[in-house]
């Protein structure tokens, strides 16, 4: 397999490059009412490799009225099973164009090409996965206190959804919200993150071949701090779906007080790894490193913090460390690169700023830590030891490829849960051990909304994720994603 390059891509990612694109609402190309455009840079090289349209308050409002005439109109009356067709056309559509979408993505946001293939994968199987949930959606029958009463239960959708998405996994995220939303049969707002709209506007190109009515899916790029914030104000938009830090999460908690929307929220984490000494140490050590370290370091469930029984801890950092140097660090279009850039230059330099952190609070970086190349945001993964608890590169969440190592003696599990649950947040935890009463045992005192024993496995559709404490509100994916897009009616007749 050879580098893509500009000469070898394909004629239909230049073509789609080459164009400012407008915004996508209720079906159509329509201009932004600013006339302010976004450049789209890649993070490998720092050029400028695209350019969209930004939203402004004007354009929510006319996306949120195209998405509230298609909820109330065409689609609320669309049969559970058209819905599903219509979603498992989109699917059809996505495979057909995913090595395309994944070459955009890889453009957009740096990841290597084989991680961008496999997320439009995933991608692919969300929409299918969520359709069959179209015809799925009941209510119960309830037997009541009071004589010669029938009751029952209706789950109904909430009605338009702003759906607001990351830059760190741009494609998969927004096809998961849409999917879900979309199975309850709500109509979305999508507004991809700034530095990675390409993917949502390919995704809104796909439409047409799903044959969607006008207004369920509008796409939107813009500022956070414009668009996203006026979908977050706007009266007109009954539930907010965001991934994204802590800090934005609050301030959406805020703004929507205004018509109390409905909030599903997945914001930031400072996720455990547990490595105990019956572990198989094979299997353990790439993957207490891969969890820290891909999608260099930008993943909400990153394993940042390393708590290594005493007994093992020297053996496994070595073993980390020696993954860190062995990690090839490169652009995502080369074959041979296995971590990606950070996102941008903003990120790189807040990245940079940790680690020197770190050292001036007293911690030792014994791999790593430094920027790779002349171009492009690139750092080497780096691996912390001697960091304290109170320690900034411990308690914040740092969103690039740092790992903190940090030894355990005790065997009392309460004592080694409550290591792993001294944050604000509790997304996410790994635990590596052969020993099944030590695996169920902690799983039940770790703070977590998800942990993976001995690998886990990836984000499953039908498996529940969030977080507990300041990680998020609800739930996505699974029945209970489905859920948060659905209010419940209480309907009791007396005979």
């Amino acid at each position: 397999m050879s580098t893509v390059s500009e000469s070898t891509r394909p004629r239909a990612v230049d073509e789609f490059l080459s164009r400012v694109h407008p915004l996508f609402i209720g079906g159509e190309w329509v201009q932004a009412a600013s006339g302010e455009v976004i450049d789209v840079v890649d993070p490998a090289s720092g050029a400028i490799v695209a350019k969209v349209q930004a939203a402004d308050a004007t354009d929510v409002d006319r996306a949120v009225s195209a998405a509230r005439t298609a909820f109330e109109g065409p689609w609320r009356r669309l049969a559970p099973i058209d819905r599903m067709r219509a979603m498992l056309r989109l699917a059809d559509a996505v495979e057909a164009a995913s090595d395309e979408i994944a070459l955009l993505e890889t453009l957009d946001n740096g990841m290597p090409l084989t991680a961008a293939a496999r997320a439009v994968r995933i991608a692919v199987e969300n929409l299918r996965y969520f359709a069959g949930w179209c015809g799925k959606i009941a209510g119960d029958l309830h037997n009541l206190t009071m004589a010669d009463t029938f009751a029952y239960t209706v789950k109904q959708p909430i009605g338009v959804v702003a759906a607001i998405t990351p830059w760190n996994f741009p494609f998969v995220m927004e096809v998961a919200k849409i999917s879900q939303a979309l199975a309850a049969g709500c109509t979305v707002v999508l507004k991809p993150a700034e530095l990675t709209p390409l993917s949502a506007l390919k995704l809104a190109e796909l439409t047409a071949a799903a044959d969607l009515p006008p207004g369920v899916l509008n796409v939107l790029p813009g500022l956070g701090a414009v668009a996203g914030q006026a979908l977050v104000d706007h009266d007109g938009v009954d539930k907010i779906s965001f991934t994204g830090s802590t800090a934005t999460g609050k301030n959406i908690i805020r703004s929507s007080a205004g018509n109390l929307k409905r909030l599903t929220l997945e914001l930031g984490g400072k996720s455990p790894t547990f490595v105990f000494p019956d572990a198989d140490m094979q299997k353990a050590v790439p993957g207490a490193a891969m969890a820290a370290f891909a999608n260099s370091g930008q993943v909400c469930v990153a394993g940042s913090r390393l708590f290594v029984h005493r007994k093992v801890f020297d053996q496994v950092v070595e073993g980390v460390g020696a993954v860190a140097d062995s990690l090839r660090v490169g652009p995502g279009l080369d074959p041979d690169s296995q971590l990606g850039p950070l996102v941008s230059q903003t990120q790189l330099d807040r990245v940079s700023r940790y680690i020197e952190l770190g050292r001036e609070e007293g911690a030792e970086v014994i791999r790593g830590g430094d920027r790779v190349g002349g171009e492009g945001y690139f750092l080497r993964p780096t691996v912390v030891a001697d960091a304290r608890p109170e320690m900034r590169v411990m308690r914040e969440e740092i969103f690039g490829p740092v790992v903190c190592a940090v030894p355990f003696d005790d065997d009392d599990l309460e004592q080694v849960a409550a290591l792993g649950n001294d944050t604000t947040y509790g997304l996410a935890a790994y635990v590596w051990t052969r020993d099944v009463s030590r695996v169920h045992r902690l799983a039940e005192l770790i703070h977590a909304g998800t942990v993976q024993v001995n690998g886990g496995a990836p984000l499953e559709p039908a498996m529940p994720f969030g977080g507990f404490r300041q990680s998020g509100w609800g739930r996505e994916y699974g029945e209970a994603g489905v859920d948060a897009y659905l209010e419940t009616k209480s309907v009791i007749v007396r005979l």
